[in-house]
């Protein structure tokens, strides 16, 4: 009862700062206008009240801001509340811009280490390389700092200077640097390249400005100097999203002119709006897959959902995300905004997307996946069957790539990163990045690098043994089968060195992903990583079976 209380009182707060932004609004005789501006005045009377009699103080910012997520609770995840200082993080989702440094970094132990340097950024114009360890920040020591702490350091106005100590991983030496920030453009294109000798393929990692000429200028250049192209693949995995209009630029990239890629519907019955598109396309006819996983989202299921439901390509991969909600910025006072879900989208077939129903909540607040008994059935151009309420399911379905347990350990601990610095500064170069390999002695040389070192981690049998242990204890039963667990114990044990052996070439693919990335930078890792992508050979191959192609466009997914 205590927790309804709370709640209700953070939502009496949190409308009360309607009324502080923006005064009491008229309304009509309608009754759901009615019942705001009571509950309004209500909410205006009862924080005046609190405030003055409540026997402390009740900082006012503060308790504004729960109110306001105590209201959000109410909507989606997507709608929020977007506070000054988070305006710059509203601008990178749509520009792909920031001022900073341009690297990545990760906390290992004590210290944090540089582990991506993007190419041209004002890291990588200063020598810094990945593997660098940060000592101090304008003099202060950083050790122990919470990695948040350090990314936000990094960050700042373009033109501003930051003195960073760097630590070299396998020296030791310290060099002193003097980074200057500068406005950093994450590249929505993040690879684009040829598989094998006759696929073109363009990895897009976000939907911002002007990304969808990026993809379009990349599919131009391939397609130039590879006339015999016999296919294209458009990989949005892991794509969240961005811009609309930026997913219909990219569509169109394939799709012919004055064709509809999207709509939108909302309360706003005014800003409804279908969107077409609008230049002459890059290539009509040329076989076509997009890529999808479970993280691709918003704009990329815009772009796959077109594809699919024009029967221009094929969707390749795993379920999409399911987010069939569209977002508008609203200013507030202050220099604060309301990021807000106006609408819903809808493909081309006429079907949304959205895979989990925020309207209807269950007693607890929970929400619901839509079920299948309540997904609609719509037809494509071509009249293949296709249906709402569940992402776009991909018209080939590839199973998902899960690594073993040592290797997620490994990676985990850094052993991989580590040994890939190590890697680097003993060979000044290596292969190209497509070809690179690693020998038998290399990987022995890895196995070696391991000694001494604690990679040890528990199996999921190994854990559900323990669960069923404890579980045995507190019922009294352990007792009487304590010898057979012991004995099932002994036989799940697993030897470290065994597993190395037994996962060798998945290791050594992840191994050589990070030495490439050494010298290639993220452009290497990407391209390696092509050879054993189960995704990109699938659709490779079902590109230069035009045979296949063609009846998957017409039969409908297998």
């Amino acid at each position: 009862m205590r927790a309804l209380l709370n709640k209700r009182k953070k939502l009496l707060a949190a409308l009360l700062l309607l009324i502080t932004a923006g005064g009491l609004f008229a309304y009509n005789e309608s009754d759901r206008y009615f019942q705001i501006a009571k509950n309004l005045d209500i909410f205006a009377a009862f924080y005046r009240e609190l405030n003055t009699y409540y026997v402390d103080d009740l900082p006012p910012e503060k308790v504004m801001h729960r109110g306001i997520e105590a209201i959000l609770e109410e909507t989606d995840p997507f709608t929020d509340f977007v506070t000054e200082e988070n305006l710059d993080d509203l601008k990178f989702m749509a520009t792909g811009k920031y001022g900073g440094v341009g690297a990545s970094i990760n906390k290992n132990g004590e210290w944090t280490a540089i582990t991506d340097v993007y190419e041209g950024s004002p890291m990588d114009k200063a020598g810094v390389k990945p593997g660098d360890i940060i000592v101090t920040m304008d003099g202060k020591s950083v050790k122990d700092t919470p990695q948040e702490e350090i990314s936000k350091l990094l960050k700042g106005a373009p033109g501003t200077a930051l003195d960073i100590l760097f630590r070299n991983p396998v020296s030791g030496k310290e060099t002193p640097k003097k980074i200057i920030r500068e406005e950093i453009n994450v590249k929505p294109v993040s690879y684009s390249g040829l598989v094998g000798k006759d696929i073109a393929y363009i990895r897009m990692t976000q939907f911002t400005e002007n990304s969808g000429a990026m993809v379009r200028s990349a599919f131009q250049q391939l397609k130039q100097a590879n006339p015999g192209l016999k296919g294209v693949i458009l990989d949005l995995r892991g794509n969240p999203g961005g811009l609309l209009d930026e997913a219909v630029v990219v569509a169109n990239i394939f799709v012919d002119k004055s064709k509809l890629i999207v709509s939108t519907k909302g309360k706003v019955k005014n800003w409804d709006r279908n969107y077409e598109t609008s230049e002459v396309p890059a290539d009509v006819h040329i076989p076509l897959a997009v890529l999808t996983n479970h993280s691709s989202a918003s704009a990329s299921e815009i772009v796959a959902g077109a594809v699919q439901d024009l029967d221009r390509g094929l969707v390749v991969g795993q379920r999409s995300y399911g987010k069939g909600l569209v977002q508008t910025t609203r200013q507030l006072p202050y220099n604060t905004k309301l990021k807000v879900t106006t609408a819903k989208y809808y493909t081309p077939s006429g079907r949304c997307i959205q895979a989990i129903d925020y309207s209807h909540r269950n007693d607890d607040g929970s929400v619901d996946y839509v079920p299948d008994s309540l997904k609609k059935t719509f037809r494509t151009a071509g009249g293949r069957t296709v249906k709402d309420g569940g992402g776009i399911e991909p018209d080939t379905v590839v199973a998902p790539t899960y690594i073993s347990q040592v290797s997620a350990t490994l990676l985990r601990k850094q052993f991989i990163f580590d040994y890939a610095t190590s890697y680097y500064y003993s060979h000044s170069k290596v292969a190209p990045a497509a070809s690179f390999s690693l020998t038998d002695e290399e990987f022995s040389d890895f196995e070696r690098f391991l000694d001494n070192k604690d990679y040890s981690y528990k199996t999921r049998s190994e854990d559900a043994l323990e669960n069923f242990k404890n579980t045995a204890r507190k019922e009294k039963y352990y007792d009487a089968v304590s010898k057979e667990l012991e004995q099932l114990e002994q036989k799940m044990k697993h030897d470290k060195k065994q597993d190395l052996l037994k996962n060798k070439t998945e290791i050594k693919r992840l191994l050589e992903e990070e030495i490439t990335n050494r010298y290639y930078a993220q452009q290497g890792r990407i391209a390696r990583s092509l050879a054993w992508d189960k995704e990109v050979n699938t659709a490779a191959a079902m590109l230069r079976d035009p045979v296949a192609y063609k009846q998957l466009l017409s039969t409908g997914r297998q």
